[in-house]
């Protein structure tokens, strides 16, 4: 555990200057949008740039436009109280879910509990050594769920990294016992076509339904041949979670989805689905599927049936994640603009690629459609080698407003407000200057989540942080108590 040394600087709302075009055009333009890579046992990747470069990142620091290297800056209402540096796991930081007192952390390598009863000192419960990215994580009951997104040579825990081309090559969803939270036990595991990138439960009495995302980079995968146009449906039974199954693979995008490039130049062709939230009080989810973005019924979770679908080919290249409101008459959608691994937040790339679209989700029932409104991008200018992107969040739960915590990679974590759909604004930051001035570099929060009070965030490379909220929009929230939090499974925050 690390104290937090906070220096607040006076921000100017300005985009840095571009370095080298030829640099931003070689990432964004490489091919359809992908996950971080699986770096093995590194905690960050890294792209080398110029001495000019370099020098542009150096001048924005010494002008005070960004932190310097790893300096904290924060706003008023934000108080950062702990970071816990990475431990035995020391791959990608991913995913974070909750249960009570306990918080679940992804990790490329396995995943970590933590015990955060006291907010302001986590401690470490277990960690668990099970490698295989991208390990997006999820809880309910005694059950948590793992994906796995990389090549390995079986389903077991010791499992090693081999060529995607092996027919033998395992991807999927793997399934533990959390009963005894010192001591969870792998108890079940689920191949899936073109494994599992995300996953987003939809928990039940007796079983759980488990959508397992997951897209296909391209035609070379034996396990992930094209058309892969929907997703996995998996039931897993309470009591007897060895008995989980594939029940359905409903078909998303019977037209074959978006065609991208070269029909949309610059739009990532759908061959699968990123994430899917579901909102099960209204029977509900939303989509975000690479090049379309879609809202869909649940109400027979083994058969979920498209309601709408929309696409956005003038500003949006990979459809990442998706945010209902609580109302449900709105839905953020992310844009993973250069996969996760390209500085966008700057003049050059603007205000309307790689932000969150708003969408106004108007009429009934199934004859529902999304509105585009607006776009929403953190304003706070990046230094040229920060990998800056729409992240995960969640909704901070204020009855009467809509609000909510996101990450952005490097651009750190924003609260904002998007009550009034076609005027959205920040009012709250934490961020880290730089990790590096010599290359672009993958770092900064994954996913930045508001659970009983406060905000957790789970830092690719620096660790875990604990952020203290206060202020009169969202000092509400501190009311609302959840016994467990998955974010892609959106709850009913004020259901009685």
């Amino acid at each position: 555990m690390t104290s937090l040394h906070t220096t607040q600087v006076r921000r100017r709302r300005l985009g840095v200057a571009a370095a080298a075009a030829g640099l931003f055009a070689a990432l964004l333009t490489a091919g359809p949008a992908a996950a971080t890579p699986d770096p093995g046992d590194s905690s960050a990747t890294r792209t080398g740039l110029s001495a000019a470069q370099e020098a542009v990142a150096t001048a924005a620091i010494e002008d005070g436009e960004i932190p310097g290297v790893d300096e904290i800056v924060h706003s008023d209402n934000i108080t950062p109280l702990v970071n816990i540096p990475k431990d035995a796991l020391k791959g990608l930081n991913t995913d974070l879910a909750f249960q009570g007192k306990y918080a679940f952390a992804g990790n490329y390598d396995g995943f970590r509990i933590y015990d955060i009863s006291n907010p302001r000192s986590p401690k470490t419960v277990t960690q668990v050594l099970c490698p295989g990215s991208q390990n997006d994580i999820s809880v309910s009951g005694n059950l948590l769920f793992l994906s796995t997104d990389s090549s390995r040579s079986d389903n077991s825990c010791a499992s090693a990294t081999q060529p995607a081309t092996e027919k033998s090559s395992w991807e999927g969803m793997k399934i533990f016992d959390i009963s005894d939270k010192r001591n969870p036990k792998y108890v079940a595991a689920v191949e899936t076509a073109c494994g599992s990138h995300t996953h987003t439960l939809v928990p039940e009495r007796s079983s759980v339904y488990v959508y397992v995302s997951s897209y296909s980079p391209s035609d070379t995968f034996p396990d992930c041949q094209p058309p892969h146009d929907g997703i996995s449906v998996i039931k897993v039974p309470r009591k007897a979670p060895e008995k989980a199954a594939i029940v359905n693979f409903p078909v998303l995008f019977p037209d074959g989805g978006n065609p991208g490039a070269p029909t949309n130049p610059g739009v990532s062709k759908t061959t699968g689905c990123h994430d899917i939230t579901v909102l099960p009080s209204q029977d509900l989810a939303a989509g975000a599927c690479m090049g379309d973005g879609l809202l869909f019924s649940i109400k027979d979770p083994e058969n979920p049936k498209i309601i709408d679908r929309v696409q956005d080919n003038v500003n949006f290249a990979f459809w990442h994640s998706a945010t209902f409101n609580q109302k449900a008459d709105k839905v953020v959608f992310t844009d993973e603009l250069g996969g996760g691994g390209a500085a966008t937040c700057n003049d050059e790339i603007g205000p309307k690629r790689g932000a969150d679209g708003i969408y106004d989700i108007v009429g009934k029932g199934d004859h529902r459609k999304l509105v585009f409104r607006s776009y929403f991008k953190i304003d706070r200018p990046q230094a040229t080698t920060e990998v800056c992107v729409a992240h995960n969040g969640s909704i901070i739960p204020v009855k009467g407003r809509d609000l909510m915590v996101q990450a952005w990679y490097q651009g750190g974590v924003s609260v904002w407000d998007f009550t009034d759909s076609s005027a959205p604004k920040e009012i709250g930051y934490f961020e880290r200057g730089p990790v590096s001035l010599d290359a672009v570099t993958t770092a900064g929060p994954w996913s930045a989540y508001y659970y009983n009070g406060y905000i957790y965030s789970n830092d690719i490379a620096k660790g875990f942080d604990v952020l203290k909220l206060d202020d009169r929009r969202t000092d509400p929230a501190k009311r609302v108590r959840m016994p467990e939090l998955n974010v892609q499974t959106q709850p009913d925050y004020f259901a009685r």
